[in-house]
């Protein structure tokens, strides 16, 4: 296989707080990415002036891909970081998903061709927000406070050896903390921009992963991302969005229609 380089794709819009402890985690990472993007749905002038602060000491190259806001469309700025991406293995978590130190190490270390990973989120709960940003934790454990589902914290490597890939899609699969190859990523046309509006974006893309034949494997006890709690976005859309995805699974839709392709400089 080839050398592994590694593009960490970060999706975030209007919170740069959050985002802030995000790239905070990354620069405590046991093993770097090669390039850190941040895919922003159409924030403001705050994220954008907080992202210039971090790029003047960042360890690696860390690049701000923007676009208008228009409403949700993740499914969009995602194909377009993908597209600026220069590595040839995506790592993807959201703004607001602190890592664990181990997290990029991990990932890179069950990249294999013809499969895809997903790890475990642990919940911050509301209660803990202000002095998790008072205090800018970063460091999070099984008996830390503030979080639930503690045992998703736990990292022991050896027990991650008995989640096997599969061929079937998991419904623990979140794209808030998954990884793959570009190249299959391309191929199957990337997100899938006719599902705006929260929902079924990251599901709908790993199911016609699933289609073009390629597996995941759960990162169980490794790869652990802290999510921290926000309220949740509205789902107008969802009706019209698992239709699309109805459809990939039934049809077996390999590749959508409108994707990544308008943005590769070679189509």
């Amino acid at each position: 296989m080839k050398t592994l380089i590694s593009s960490l794709i970060i999706s975030t819009y209007n919170w740069p707080e959050a985002l802030e402890l995000v790239l905070k985690s990354i620069i405590k990472q046991k093993v770097l990415p090669d390039e850190v993007i941040i895919a922003d749905d159409g924030s403001t002038e705050g994220t954008k002036k907080m992202i210039e602060n971090f790029q003047l000491n960042f360890p690696v190259p860390l690049i701000h891909v923007w676009q208008e806001d228009d409403g949700f469309k993740k499914s969009s700025i995602l194909n377009k970081a993908i597209a600026k991406a220069k590595g040839n293995y995506i790592i993807q978590v959201d703004g607001d998903c602190i890592l664990h130190s181990g997290f990029v190490k991990d990932h890179l270390a069950f990249a294999k061709k013809g499969q895809y990973l997903f790890g475990s989120r642990v919940n911050i709960q509301e209660p803990f927000l202000n002095e998790l940003f008072e205090k800018q934790y970063i460091n999070f454990h099984m008996f830390s406070a503030g979080i639930k589902k503690r045992t998703r914290a736990l990292r022991v490597p050896l027990f991650s050896s008995f989640y096997k890939e599969s061929e079937k899609f998991s419904k623990k699969y979140r794209g808030c903390n998954t990884s793959y190859f570009k190249e299959d990523a391309i191929e199957i046309n990337g997100y899938n921009e006719d599902i705006q509006g929260w929902g079924r974006e990251d599901s709908e893309f790993a199911l016609r992963l699933h289609n073009l034949g390629i597996k995941g494997r759960r990162l169980r006890y490794r790869g652990i991302v802290f999510h921290i709690y926000h309220i949740e976005k509205s789902k107008e859309r969802l009706d019209v969005n698992d239709k699309i995805e109805r459809d990939a699974i039934k049809n077996k839709i390999i590749k959508c229609t409108n994707g990544i392709k308008k943005y590769l400089t070679n189509k």
